[in-house]
């Protein structure tokens, strides 16, 4: 095979299922097949213009929105013809995005050494759960074991509830794959200047816990309590706490400020001689009960017309299905259908150069394609495919 050929266009066309468009339309990346935040961290780069490879294992089967705007081949790695294609990509790319337990990379025998050998200015962005060291670097694990250990778990839910699960988007989304991306990207604007890329340890662990600096901050004041459900904004109170309707729906309330804690009790029928201070967590309770006693008085519908226009701070709390309805998420185009299937649009919204919602592609759709950019001839393709280099 040859493997000196030229290598793939800087950006892709339509044609391979990315639209060259977006802040990041020159950014090259790898990502090595997997699930959850390194796709994630692949997705939000794909998102935004980028031109993500992604590699898979040959007979995999990925298909869901993570996807999205990225090309896909299937390559057997642990062959040599695949370590051969691998250094061409390598030798092409910006960042490599891989999640794996610590050591798998150096086993496939492409170490951080070994790919600075092919690419001196190649960012490695490894998304790790407990982190590339340390003494749980190697232990099985997922989200909400990561939540668990970083006191991020024990302060999510009510007081006398067990803690409550934020689906995996705290650990594998937020702290895992929004910070991959982030410093992956920090770490190319780094490489453009020095000439030299580096590590990136993204850590689930490490991730959702800086999440937490507001409230750890405030631990270390005295102004938070270190439990769950008993302080002002995690549900202690009532003035930032969800509530039942009559129709067995709920509401939101997060009427922190004092012009809007005062005019919802107004709106609520408490006088001004009823409604106590509301800093003061010994009403706490007592008001929970009272507001909760209000609200079952009528739908969710219902509450949402009565405090249309009003600086209030209440709001309704959607299904999944309601939400992409709703007209505010519609006049925005929140939510955007690609392929007919309804999904969240890129975010954040940059004003010149905005993000691109692209196709997902089939598992190993472009494996062809990228090959043939990255210079190996075509009697070559056959061979490789009869040797199970790819598929």
């Amino acid at each position: 095979m040859n493997t000196s050929g030229t290598k793939p266009d800087e950006t892709a066309n339509g044609e391979y299922g990315v639209t060259p468009s977006g802040a990041l339309e020159s950014l090259r990346v790898v990502e090595l097949g997997g699930i959850g935040p390194a796709p994630f961290a692949g997705m939000l780069l794909a998102d935004m213009g980028a031109d993500v490879i992604r590699i898979d294992r040959l007979n995999s089967d990925y298909g869901d929105l993570l996807m999205r705007g990225k090309r896909s081949i299937r390559l057997n790695l642990n062959s040599e013809g695949g370590r051969e294609i691998m250094k061409l990509l390598i030798a092409w790319a910006d960042i490599l995005i891989e999640g794996f337990r610590p050591g798998v990379l150096e086993r496939l025998r492409f170490s951080p050494i070994e790919c600075w050998e092919i690419n001196p200015k190649l960012v490695i962005g490894r998304m790790t759960g407990w982190g590339q060291e340390g003494p749980l670097s190697q232990a099985a694990g997922h989200d909400l074991n990561y939540l668990g250990l970083n006191g991020v778990l024990n302060s999510i839910g009510a007081s006398e509830s067990p803690p409550s699960i934020p689906l995996n988007l705290v650990g594998d989304y937020g702290g895992g794959g929004a910070f991959l991306a982030f410093g992956s990207l920090c770490a190319f604007f780094e490489a453009s200047k020095s000439g030299y890329g580096q590590v990136v340890d993204a850590a689930m662990v490490d991730g959702s816990a800086i999440l937490m600096t507001k409230w750890f901050g405030e631990l270390a004041k005295g102004k938070w309590n270190d439990g769950r459900g008993e302080n002002a904004v995690d549900g202690g109170s009532h003035f930032y706490n969800v509530y039942e309707t009559s129709d067995g729906k709920y509401v939101t309330v997060g009427a922190i400020e004092d012009k809007f804690y005062d005019r919802l009790t107004e709106m609520l029928g408490i006088s001004s001689d009823e409604a106590p201070n509301r800093r003061d967590p010994e009403c706490w309770a007592p008001m929970k009960e009272r507001f909760a006693s209000i609200f079952l008085s009528r739908t969710r519908n219902e509450w949402v017309d009565f405090f249309a226009g009003e600086e209030v701070c209440v709001g309704p709390v959607l299904s999944m299905n309601e939400a992409i309805q709703h007209p505010h998420n519609q006049a925005r185009s929140t939510f955007v259908e690609i392929d007919g299937v309804v999904q969240p649009a890129p975010a954040p919204r940059l004003q010149r150069t905005p993000g691109h919602s692209g196709r997902v592609p089939k598992s190993g759709e472009h494996t062809l394609d990228v090959l043939r950019q990255l210079g190996v001839e075509e009697d070559a393709l056959g061979a490789l495919q009869s040797q199970g280099v790819i598929e």
